[in-house]
């Protein structure tokens, strides 16, 4: 009798240690090698998401245990994870179900001329696809809510990096966008849009002009100055950005055949400024038009340094000079490259 209790004992013993040290394993571990961003996708199941697991989970046993006891095959939510070495395999498996997501950068950067290059840059980072978010961008319906249209959509975006979960819907996404475009736009910045008698509209509109013009941020406020020059005047802008955007930026380069193009965005053939912008402008671009430079340059033209800057010009003889300078450069290029 006294050698049945000691097996019972010993037998009880053992048990406990087992059940003390999955706990342990599964609730005071550290389970992971390293940090790993983990997607789930809505048509994940769990196995698939252990799979993804696989190489960096120390014990796999444990984590699987832990994904069985919390029936994360039903409760499983989408999302962005970021699992970091000290998580233990309990916690990830609760992350997975109640949807503890790490935030996801959404970056808009670089030159966005399309509709379609802005929803291949959104989709690229973020779980919606950009056949939703290009059909949300031509929705008149859904941008009306926004106090956009389709035609002048550009100007919402406003190039930056946000923070966002990466299951957001293309509504979340368009509702930060609104959000941080009423930030951007303080009293001051409404203020000086005022003193140059332009709207929010017109602002971006030739802050997209000023972009499709020079890659060289210290050129904006000098660039931005001669178009709100010729503005004041009355001139036409005779920008060579506006007649790419009539040719869908299909032009290698602008062509006199081109300027005649009958579009209220040719402005060399109307006067003013172009209905809505023609690119996603920076907030530099924006911004050199509420501030730009103070000077009489009504003209320039690419340098002959093909350096990406720019000559500028008070006077039309001074521009023709210039514009000579640098035709004579191009040609002496193309010979040198012809002959090579």
């Amino acid at each position: 009798m006294k050698r049945i209790s000691i097996i019972i004992a010993i037998s009880l013993l053992a048990l406990a240690s087992i059940f003390l040290v999955r706990y342990y394993n599964d609730n005071r571990r550290a389970n992971f090698s390293d940090s790993y961003v983990l997607y789930v996708y809505p048509d994940m199941s769990s196995q698939q998401v252990l799979d993804s697991l696989d190489e960096v989970a120390v014990n796999t046993r444990s984590l699987a245990r832990c994904f069985r006891k919390e029936d994360v095959a039903s409760k499983i939510k989408p999302g962005r994870y970021v699992i970091k070495p000290e998580f233990t395999s309990i916690y990830v498996a609760r992350m997975l179900n109640f949807g503890w997501q790490t935030p996801q950068n959404l970056t808009l950067s670089g030159t966005i001329r399309k509709k379609g290059v802005l929803a291949r840059k959104i989709s690229n980072q973020m779980m919606v696809d950009s056949a939703s978010v290009a059909a949300a961008l031509d929705s008149a319906e859904f941008l009306a809510a926004y106090g956009f249209t389709p035609e002048n959509v550009f100007a919402l975006f406003l190039p930056d990096t946000y923070q966002m979960y990466w299951t957001a819907s293309v509504s979340d996404i368009f509702d930060r966008m609104k959000k941080e475009y009423d930030a951007f736009w303080t009293e001051e910045r409404d203020a000086k849009a005022r003193a140059q008698k332009l709207s929010r509209m017109q602002v971006s509109v030739l802050a997209s002009i000023v972009s499709g013009e020079t890659l060289k941020t210290f050129e904006y406020p000098l660039i931005a100055g001669v178009y709100l020059n010729r503005y004041r005047k009355g001139m036409r802008l005779q920008a060579d950005p506006t007649v790419c955007f009539c040719f869908d930026y299909t032009l290698d380069r602008v062509l006199k055949k081109h300027l005649s193009v009958d579009s209220p965005y040719n402005t060399y053939k109307y006067a003013g400024l172009p209905p809505a912008p023609i690119n996603v402008p920076p907030k530099a671009c924006i911004d050199a038009v509420l501030n730009p430079d103070k000077h009489g340059y009504i003209y320039f033209c690419a340098s002959p340094d093909f350096d990406g800057t720019h000559r500028f010009a008070v006077t039309f003889s001074e521009h023709k000079k210039n514009a000579r300078e640098f035709q004579r450069a191009l040609t002496a290029k193309r010979k040198a490259v012809s002959t090579e």
